[in-house]
């Protein structure tokens, strides 16, 4: 799994990051996806913070999601879909790794901005894939997904047609 930072997408993709991150800041909870010792997956609640440049997960100390991203980094964050039945703002889901962070003046800098409870484990999303999906038209479905060194691409797929074609 290729991954890089959130200013690497940003730098890459500018109007599509603030198109995923202005969807994960509509609401404050979301679900994250890790993987539990035997391999299977684990599906829980949590926070997504967009902070100097970088996505952050902040857990409370020894959960379990936080001990899976410890012995497993790999992860996938899914943004919530919210009370809106249409998904008008699509869909959008964030998957690569979650690096824990233990650097002093990192961990203090984020206390100071964003104030959470303590203690607490902190871990800076490194993305491998980063995807949107929407609707256009009224029935033709539209994913979008970068993946790093790859330029963004747009998938169609239309309610006549059973097979997603790639637009760009």
């Amino acid at each position: 799994m290729t991954s890089s930072s959130w200013e690497d997408f940003r730098t890459a993709e500018p109007a599509f990051a603030d198109t995923v991150r202005a969807r994960f800041q509509q609401y404050k909870h979301h679900v994250l996806a890790t993987l539990r010792k035997d391999g299977s997956p684990r599906v829980t609640g949590l926070e997504v913070d967009f902070r100097f440049g970088e996505v952050w997960l902040g857990m409370m100390p020894n959960s379990r999601k936080a001990l899976d991203l410890l012995r497993d980094p790999r992860f996938a964050v899914h943004a919530n879909p919210g009370p809106d039945a249409e998904m008008t703002d699509g869909d959008v889901r964030i998957s690569g790794r979650a690096v824990e962070v233990t650097d002093p003046a990192v961990l203090a800098r984020f206390i100071e901005e964003a104030k959470p409870p303590e203690p607490f484990h902190l871990f800076r999303v490194e993305p491998a894939e980063v995807v949107h999906t929407g609707i256009e038209g009224g029935d033709t479905m539209v994913i979008q997904a970068w993946r790093p060194g790859h330029p963004l691409r747009t998938f169609r797929k239309g309610n006549e047609d059973g097979s997603p074609g790639e637009a760009s």
